[in-house]
């Protein structure tokens, strides 16, 4: 393989004779050379991000009644649950857990203090898959989202879950 002498000393990303960068070429086939959707586009956004959007858009509502008292709670989300039941022979799950059956769809985890002795906050995990499998159209996820954010923050406040939906008194 031979090199130019002409370009030995040139940065790369330096244009060459017919003005392209030599950095952005792909002559062996590794990956695009640009994104293959504009961001403007609504199916640039991948699952997790539309996903993301859904849950904001369901935590929102209740945010919005309850922010004073919920302050302290994170919501995060997870692929995938990676938790097993108590009992695998009834599937009997606490409290901090919602599930369809055998499958947790989502999980309260108490403020407490970890393992380095720091307090941490309360958190609320949504485990998307599970959820994503459940609901039949998009709008269908935004409601099933929403009942069981609604579920999780009862539990976590200790109220009637119906309390939730209405507001604080």
């Amino acid at each position: 393989m031979r090199t130019d002498p002409r370009r030995r000393n040139e940065p790369a990303g330096t244009l060459n004779r017919r003005g392209t960068s030599r950095a952005g070429r792909d002559r062996r086939g590794r990956g695009l050379r640009a994104p293959l959707l504009p961001q403007t586009v609504p199916a640039h956004m991948s699952r997790s991000d539309d996903f993301d959007r859904n849950a904001l858009e369901a935590f929102a509502d209740i945010d919005q009644h309850w922010h004073d008292r919920i302050a302290d709670l994170d919501i995060a989300v997870d692929e995938i649950p990676r938790m097993l039941p108590m009992d695998p022979d009834s599937v009997q799950w606490p409290d901090e857990v919602t599930a369809d059956g055998a499958v947790p769809l989502a999980r309260l985890i108490p403020a407490g203090i970890d393992v380095h002795g720091r307090p941490t906050r309360a958190q609320i995990i949504l485990f998307r898959r599970p959820l994503e499998m459940r609901a039949k159209r998009g709008s269908d996820l935004l409601e099933l989202i929403h009942e069981v954010l609604v579920q999780q923050v009862a539990t976590h406040l200790g109220v009637d879950e119906d309390t939730i939906d209405n507001g604080p008194d």
